[in-house]
């Protein structure tokens, strides 16, 4: 069964791209594999690798141009420029602008066909902005998330720096392949680590 994930189970199991919080709204209810005894609700893997392989898969039916990837936590930043650079798809970092999608009057009035949100909690302004103008919405959402006009969840840890770094290696991966621009996992030259946000050692 390992080798019809996008990665070994191992790999997946290792950055805990499962580890929910000790929260479960009801959107995300259907994705909890089971509570960790530490009261942590853990996320089903095998649907996670498979709503990863779908995003990717639709984020490729549009040209980069029109893929607008919003991201507000540091660790997601930094996975999500990454995606961005190797995909061509735009990124908005921190706070989205009410507007941005909405108001052609602004300076910054973008016009995104598809967008990907990375935190729906802390991005709550793109995710009603794009509702309102029906822009389809794929998002990353941890179990304490709350879906509403989501059109397409990747339940997973989207806090954690690893897992956020694994789950943007995967969705530039595969959004390649779908593309036709790589057709082997081989000719993908970049590493996990090229996603990680940099943690500075504070001088002692």
């Amino acid at each position: 069964m390992t080798n019809e994930f996008l990665v070994d189970q191992s790999e997946y199991l290792e950055v805990g791209i499962h580890i929910g919080t000790k929260t479960k709204t009801p959107g995300t209810k259907r994705f909890v594999y089971k509570v960790r005894e530490d009261g942590l609700y853990l996320l089903d893997l095998g649907t996670i690798d498979q709503k990863i392989r779908t995003a990717a898969r639709m984020l490729a039916k549009y040209e980069p141009k029109e893929i607008v990837v919003t991201a507000s936590r540091i660790y997601a930043i930094s996975a999500a420029q990454k995606f961005a650079e190797i995909t061509g798809a735009t990124l908005m970092s921190g706070r989205v602008m009410p507007g941005v999608f909405t108001n052609p009057n602004r300076g910054d009035f973008t016009e995104p066909s598809i967008l990907l949100v990375g935190d729906t909690r802390n991005e709550r302004q793109a995710v009603k902005e794009a509702s309102k103008t029906n822009i389809p919405i794929v998002a990353l959402c941890d179990t304490d998330n709350w879906v509403k006009f989501v059109d397409l969840i990747i339940p997973c840890n989207n806090k954690g720096r690893r897992s956020l770094a694994m789950i943007y290696f995967l969705l530039a991966r595969e959004f390649l392949k779908e593309k036709g621009l790589i057709k082997a996992d081989e000719e993908f030259k970049h590493s996990i680590a090229d996603f990680e946000a940099k943690v500075e050692m504070k001088a002692k």
